[in-house]
């Protein structure tokens, strides 16, 4: 039952990965067909990432009452939906019309998250968890990886000649067919060995004065807004440092993410080897240096550096996420999960800063707000090692 479980939870990671990683395909592609601002295109991942600060509690007492498994299977379906309402978006041509179905789409995603991230962290050993979550996160990566050249093939090859956003439908509607396909899957297989024993009576304001999970809903949120305000924009950065096209740039997208792929496989062993807040502090430091060295320079060295920061994003979630739930008791963890997803709402708040501080100020400027989110997760990792 547990190499079962964890299977179906590293396809639901992958899936999940691939899916919010074609924001960032969609935010120069909207841009370019509804001639957006950098805070107006920044809209699409914050009504994606909205869905969690609004829908992430209310999917935990979901999950509360029917279990993981089911909350999954609701989860694919109602993401399957939300793709499938891009084709009257693209009919009526209306921007806010594809944000509607990207707040779908997401609260899908959402139910996902609070469902499968205590999952992985419970069919285990305590011990291993945060290393456990690193390989699930890992293929987490793999499916962001692999967005950007499914997005540049099927989406962006085609923003030339394309007037209405139709280049989304078909991609889309196969995302639908294969979110749809999983769900009757996961709905006949037999999972409920993973559902907890324990019963939680707890509060939601109990779960919370835990200043561990308290501190750690602040980290989810600093680092997912990071990690999407870069991601968001390193289409148009690349653009604008190297003169080059929507399609030859997305690439570099994908090394982004693809750089958060190798450091999750590589962090399974590390985090085993040495202690996951040490590891957190340092690859924090690191993302703040790249970020500094990036927004100071041009040209190969302004792209690569803040390509790298995707290496060092790659333990950070799974790392936050295990170190705030560490001193909850058994059987909050699904309290706990709904709030730290909650957090993930960074995700809207920061990449709309960032697009506001781009209008301003330029995009070579705008990424000193992910510099600030990183210097608070180097924080949390050394308050977590040193108190260790």
């Amino acid at each position: 039952m547990y190499k079962k479980a964890l299977t179906s939870l590293t396809i639901l990671f992958f899936m999940m990965g691939f899916i919010t990683c074609l924001n960032d395909i969609l935010v120069p592609y909207l841009k370019s067909i509804f001639s957006l601002t950098y805070a107006q295109a920044a809209l699409i991942q914050f009504c994606f990432f909205a869905a969690y600060g609004l829908t992430s509690i209310p999917f935990s007492k979901l999950i509360e009452k029917m279990g993981y498994q089911k909350g999954m299977v609701i989860g694919f379906a109602l993401a399957a939906l939300g793709c499938l309402l891009f084709y009257p978006a693209v009919l009526l041509h209306t921007y806010a019309l594809f944000l509607a179905a990207l707040f779908v789409l997401a609260s899908g995603i959402v139910l996902l998250q609070v469902a499968a991230n205590p999952c992985v962290a419970i069919i285990g050993p305590k011990e291993t968890a945060s290393s456990r979550l690193t390989m699930a996160q890992a293929f987490n990566s793999l499916g962001t990886f692999v967005a950007p050249f499914f997005g540049a093939y099927f989406i962006l090859s085609g923003l030339t000649n394309s007037i209405y956003a139709e280049g989304v439908v078909y991609p889309y509607f196969l995302i639908a067919g294969v979110l749809i396909v999983i769900a009757l899957v996961l709905s006949k297989i037999n999972l409920s060995g993973m559902e907890s024993a324990q019963a939680d009576e707890s509060r939601w304001q109990d779960v919370l004065k835990e200043k561990g999970l308290l501190l750690g809903v602040i980290g989810i949120f600093a680092y997912v807004g990071a990690e999407v305000a870069i991601g968001s924009f390193l289409v148009n950065y690349v653009m604008e440092i190297s003169h080059v096209s929507e399609t030859q740039a997305a690439p570099l997208v994908a090394l982004y993410w693809g750089g958060a792929m190798v450091g999750r496989f590589i962090g399974i062993f590390t985090l085993k080897a040495f202690a996951p807040a040490k590891v957190l502090m340092t690859h924090a430091l690191l993302a703040v240096l790249l970020i500094l060295v990036s927004m100071q320079t041009t040209g190969t060295l302004a792209i690569a550096t803040m390509a790298l920061v995707g290496l060092c994003n790659s333990i950070m979630f799974p790392t936050i996420f295990t170190l705030g739930i560490k001193g909850l008791k058994d059987g909050q963890e699904k309290k706990g999960s709904g709030l730290l997803a909650t957090a993930i709402l960074g995700g809207a708040i920061v990449p709309l800063l960032t697009g506001l501080l781009a209008d301003r100020l330029g995009l070579h400027h705008a990424f000193i707000l992910p510099v600030i989110c990183y210097v608070y997760i180097a924080w949390l990792g050394l308050r977590n090692f040193t108190k260790a």
